[in-house]
């Protein structure tokens, strides 16, 4: 294939976090739709990478390293950093994620006995939380624990069970100051992309509020292909990032049935046509940083 006609995913999430493939399927279906180059970038958890480089290299599929950390910025919870071409096993990495996971997990747990305590309520049957567990195949969110109660018919649809239980029984996450998250992925030899800006309230000028103050602290660059955004607004994203001279990313955010993760339609891996020129620019920022993209 002709380089100019290859494309890449670079926001893709698997089993490993909220995604309802695993990290192979993930690789597969990306091989079946002629995806150069992907990044598994699951929510606070790097345990899929290793799965999906071992299958990259038997399909014929680049995948380099990748994560999305939930963040807090100023006062904007939940703002999503995405960090690439990093060293997955870089012990101060690995031990903030554990630590983080070991949060989420207790939280996981409160939430699904806020649920079971409203079934009660409603004189219907608690879902098992070693069911959610085997649902998740490991490492669980939310999306999970839906999938259990459209398994015991407590609901028809994912979107019920967030509407009716998930949504009033959730309780609050943790977040990682931002800064402390651009520096945990530059400690472990990757760079820090801010992703998919569409979804940042406050728009624009939010955006570029964050990329006056980001910028001087290490971010590196914008998902600027994103499911979230239109050709017009991809271009203004594109425009501000390139006159600021960040990197330009790109990727679907596909959780394995074609939803962004967001309150909207999401894109399908390798529906975006991101250009191969995107990994191509972050190898060289990655090389002339002295780093391996992994």
């Amino acid at each position: 294939m002709n380089q100019a006609d290859k494309t890449v995913d670079l926001h893709l999430h698997s089993t490993c976090s909220d995604g309802l493939m695993t990290p192979e399927e993930v690789v597969m279906l990306a091989a079946e739709r002629g995806v150069a180059a992907i990044a598994l970038a699951d929510h606070d958890n790097v345990d899929g990478i290793d799965a999906a480089l071992a299958a990259g290299e038997r399909l014929g599929v680049e995948v380099i390293s990748g994560v999305e950390l939930s963040v807090i910025w100023e006062d904007l919870q939940d703002v999503h950093l995405l960090g690439y071409g990093f060293d997955h096993h870089h012990p101060r990495l690995t031990a903030s994620l554990a630590e983080f996971r070991d949060f989420r997990a207790g939280r996981n747990e409160r939430i699904v006995e806020r649920v079971n305590d409203r079934l009660v309520e409603q004189g219907r049957t608690p879902i098992s939380f070693e069911r959610v567990w085997q649902l998740a195949g490991g490492t669980f969110g939310r999306p999970h624990i839906a999938r259990a109660l459209l398994e015991a018919g407590h609901v028809k649809t994912m979107e019920e069970a967030f509407k009716n239980y998930l949504v009033s029984c959730n309780i609050q996450k943790r977040f990682f100051p931002v800064v402390e998250a651009i520096d945990l992925i530059h400690d472990a030899g990757g760079v820090a992309v801010l992703a998919h800006p569409p979804y940042i309230p406050g728009g624009r000028e939010t955006f570029r509020r964050i990329l006056d103050d980001l910028q001087p602290k290490g971010l590196d660059g914008v998902e600027v292909y994103n499911g979230g955004a239109g050709v017009e607004e991809t271009f203004w994203y594109l425009t501000e990032t390139r006159r600021r001279g960040l990197l330009v990313t790109g990727g679907s955010d596909d959780h394995g049935n074609g939803d962004s993760g967001q309150d909207a339609a999401g894109a399908r891996l390798g529906s975006l046509n991101v250009p191969y020129d995107c990994l191509e620019e972050l190898r060289r920022k990655l090389e002339s940083a002295g780093c391996t993209c992994r």
